[in-house]
């Protein structure tokens, strides 16, 4: 079990802290949430049964992970913000400004669409097809296809306020 967990954290650690990144914009809760997420990835691979596949297994036990840390996160009072993180060292300065600009205003956009809209788009954005979304969320393919243009739409309108 050991080998597989470490198998699946390699192949999807990236997109778990993106979708973690989605739910939380405070470094230290972000790194919390994603501990919680492995955890909990930790504790249900032995009832993995192979009736869907991995990967909407993995973001299936995720983004309940994430529910729950929103639900818990819905009840405290007050989220402060911090410091922007420092942007990739790689690019030149005003490229990484744009870049790091683009990033923070894509992921507060989603952060402000409702909870059916905001899991839909992450895991869009993680490539994932419509039929492994229905999967995942529990709802069906005709849903994700609604859900999945509103929050377009909504985004869209967001990101539009955010320029003007």
């Amino acid at each position: 079990m050991a080998g597989d967990y470490e198998r699946i954290i390699a192949a999807y650690l990236p997109a778990l802290k993106r979708l973690a990144a989605s739910y939380e914009i405070q470094t230290h809760a972000r790194e919390d949430l994603l501990q919680e997420i492995l955890l909990a990835l930790w504790k249900a691979l032995p009832g993995f049964r192979a009736d869907c596949s991995e990967r909407t297994f993995v973001f299936r036990v995720a983004h309940n992970r994430c529910l729950s840390h929103a639900w818990r996160r819905a009840r405290r009072s007050g989220l402060e913000n911090e410091l922007p993180e420092v942007a990739d060292p790689g690019r030149g300065p005003e490229q990484q400004v744009i870049d790091q600009r683009r990033r923070e205003a894509l992921l507060d956009a989603i952060r402000r669409l409702a909870l059916p809209y905001r899991q839909v788009i992450s895991l869009v954005l993680e490539d994932l097809p419509v039929a492994e979304i229905a999967a995942v969320l529990g709802i069906s393919e005709n849903n994700v296809a609604v859900r999945l243009n509103r929050a377009r739409k909504m985004l869209r309108a967001i990101l539009e306020k955010g320029l003007s």
